[in-house]
């Protein structure tokens, strides 16, 4: 009779460590994982607001000094210059969010990686 429990001990020991343990490790990672994803959506949402409001105050910005332009050429330079100065902005902001998601993504998934090295 003792053989036998010492039979099902270490059945029950080999479930643990290649069923059980490894299960639970993977939950573990996975909800890591969902918390860096959540955390990653909400910097970059944040991030992506702070860019439209410094859009926006230039967009004014402009709008106010070509309503107080002298005339037509000055409207001209003044809509010109924010549409270079905008364009230069926007891919700086694509490039700022482009990264931020790329390390999110890296972040995302070193929990599911780090059991597997």
């Amino acid at each position: 009779m003792a053989d036998k429990k010492s039979t099902a001990d270490k059945a029950r020991e080999t479930i643990n460590e290649r069923i059980i343990d490894p299960a639970k490790k993977a939950g573990e990672a996975m909800r890591a994982s969902g918390s860096k994803i959540a955390e990653g959506g909400s910097t970059i949402g944040a991030r992506m607001i702070d860019q439209a409001e410094a859009n926006a105050r230039e967009a004014f910005a402009a709008m106010r000094a070509a309503a107080q332009a002298k005339d037509l050429s000055e409207v001209m330079k003044i809509q010109g210059d924010f549409l270079r100065d905008q364009g230069t902005r926007s891919m700086g902001q694509a490039r700022e969010i482009g990264e931020l998601i790329m390390q999110f993504g890296r972040d995302a998934v070193a929990p599911l990686r780090s059991d597997k090295e």
